[in-house]
């Protein structure tokens, strides 16, 4: 049977227990509630706890997922993480996942994908792709994220933008076409490299070294705002344009989940009131590769997504990386 698309059947997510909220952070450094919230629309985010891994949190996601989708690991033919905090630098946080989950012994494919923020997109692309040509049937795709491990608690410019969790979305062949993901949309720059940034990794010898704030997340928030927002209108327009949409036709835009002044004007440009997106940076942050499947399993968890709803997923990271996915549900 030809698979013409691939469709989402399962959604999960899964958060750490402790919230990190703005007050908490006003009291180690030289910020405020009003200040935070105004400038990024957070008010809190969670925190991994000493010891949970990137692998632990996707785990937890994962299962949600399956159970949703109603299948087992071992119906699965791909495993796909993405992640810019995997727990080791090898092996990937993707074989991990597949032994903590007990499908090791089935010997399905699994591997990372590291773009940072957009890094579930381009997952959920390549396991489109995959389907699509045949090569598999089931794909799990998960986003995870322990942000608050690269994060520099002393930077307020940073840590404040930050926290853990993970997402994960079963992705199955169908062949009903007009369903599923329509397309995706992914680009790179990587000339905007020193705008968002660690400064440190295996080839600099240099792992996270918190005591000397090497290997820490750095960022110069205003051009990063201006090239995201610049980026983002441009991919709304390629996305609705390939698919032969006018904006009027979007039921629900799920954006990454990073500052609310971006995903204000990414609505916008959309022409969508505010009504129709779906929101989590208040209550996250900013989990990187985990946001876009967070809010997408609150919102079909909650039934504000619906059968025959059309979804704007996109994402923007650092690299510069950004992406998007148009889905029908």
């Amino acid at each position: 049977m030809t698979m013409r698309s691939a469709r989402i059947i399962g959604t999960g997510s899964h958060l750490p227990e402790r919230s990190l909220t703005n007050a908490e952070l006003a009291r180690q450094l030289d910020t405020t509630d009003e200040w935070i919230r105004s400038r990024t629309g957070i008010a809190e985010r969670r925190i991994a706890a000493p010891g949970e891994l990137t692998s632990d949190l996707a785990v937890k996601a994962a299962e949600q997922a399956l159970s949703q989708a109603g299948i087992t690991a071992e119906s699965l033919d791909f495993i796909l993480v993405a992640t810019t905090t995997p727990d080791l630098v090898f092996p990937s946080t993707a074989t991990i996942v597949q032994r903590k989950l007990g499908a090791g012994r089935f010997l399905m494919p699994a591997c990372d994908i590291q773009a940072v923020c957009a890094g579930f997109i381009y997952a959920l692309s390549l396991a489109d792709s995959l389907i699509r040509s045949g090569s598999a049937r089931r794909i799990l795709v998960i986003g995870a994220e322990t942000m608050s491990r690269v994060v520099d608690w002393q930077d307020r410019s940073t840590c404040i933008l930050f926290g853990d969790g993970a997402g994960a979305v079963v992705v199955e062949g169908s062949p009903e076409p007009g369903q599923g993901i329509l397309s995706t949309h992914l680009h790179a720059d990587g000339s905007y490299e020193a705008l968002l940034r660690t400064d440190g990794g295996i080839s600099h010898g240099l792992l996270v070294d918190p005591t000397s704030g090497r290997g820490l997340a750095q960022m110069r928030g205003n051009e990063v705002f201006k090239q995201a927002v610049k980026a983002l209108e441009g991919l709304v327009d390629e996305t609705l344009a390939a698919n032969g949409l006018d904006k009027s036709q979007i039921d629900w835009l799920v954006p990454h989940q990073a500052n609310i002044r971006i995903i204000h004007s990414t609505a916008k440009r959309l022409g969508l009131p505010m009504e129709r997106v779906v929101m989590t940076v208040d209550r996250h942050g900013n989990t990187s590769a985990a946001s876009v499947p967070l809010a997408l399993d609150e919102a079909v968890r909650d039934g504000r997504i619906q059968p025959g709803h059309l979804l704007l997923l996109e994402a923007f990271g650092a690299g510069f990386t950004w992406g998007s996915a148009l889905i029908r549900w």
